[in-house]
């Protein structure tokens, strides 16, 4: 993440150096963005997120294993500066649904009397076969955007650095295949057990984007706890992968 983020600065730094460099000698800008035609630019109207996603702060009891990953869908509109169209504002509303897969341990999002989230170790007892905890959240992503080419931004490298501001709509776990402690199988269904009650109902998440054209990589890291104060520890969940945007 912050790999990211240095990388964008230093592109926001290195424009605005060019620019002041970019004069005639009576103090006037040599060019001017007037005569730009963005009219049939692609603007990243949409983004679809594919990602590794994982949790900072684990505890050992969170045996979390094999490609735990989410998948976020956004609609997006950007508003390109008047005195720069390098830099645009990009702003919407999408969904982000994570899925943190574990080994041989149950989150107990459902329990009743517990006053803390509870990752009982089940390796020496009935456990699923595979097992895992979905996070659903809606969103408001706020980007600020830098496209090196802002006429064609199919065909242009970009960056964009922003937030955004959550609210979960669902919790739940999911169990597939009852094992029992030898590893055999007992039964074949499935279990889901929902609950909101030891999460955060909303977050603050940091993001940044590299982009060529409709296709890039990023990063994000959730800025606020995911579980709530006293109900276990400090975890802050983050994703790292591909991203398509477009029209």
């Amino acid at each position: 993440m912050k790999k990211f983020v240095s990388m964008a600065l230093l592109i926001f730094l290195c424009h605005a150096v060019f620019a002041q460099a970019d004069t005639t000698k009576d103090g006037k800008k040599k060019v001017t963005y007037a005569s730009l035609n963005l009219a049939n630019r692609a603007n990243d109207h949409f983004m679809i997120e594919f990602s590794y996603d994982n949790w900072i702060g684990k505890t050992d009891t969170m045996n979390t294993s094999g490609f735990s990953r989410g998948f976020a869908f956004y609609f997006m509109y950007d508003f390109p500066f008047k005195g720069d169209p390098h830099f645009s504002v990009g702003a919407g509303i999408g969904v982000d649904a994570s899925n943190i897969f574990f080994a041989q341990t149950e989150v107990l999002v459902a329990a009743q009397g517990n006053q803390t989230l509870a990752f009982p170790n089940t390796s020496t007892t009935d456990h699923f076969k595979k097992y895992k905890l979905v996070l659903t959240n809606l969103e408001l992503p706020l980007e600020l955007r830098y496209a090196f080419h802002p006429e064609n931004t199919n065909k242009s490298w970009k960056v964009a650095l922003g937030f955004k501001a959550g609210v979960l709509l669902s919790a739940y776990t999911k169990g597939k295949d009852l094992l029992n402690a030898a590893g055999q199988l007992q039964n074949s269904f499935i279990e889901k057990q929902s609950s909101k009650r030891y999460f955060n109902g909303g977050r603050i998440v940091g993001t940044a984007r590299v982009n060529y054209g409709w296709i890039g990589v990023f990063a994000q890291l959730q800025l606020t706890p995911l579980i709530i104060n006293g109900a276990g520890p400090t975890v802050n969940p983050f994703s790292i992968g591909l991203v398509l945007s477009g029209l």
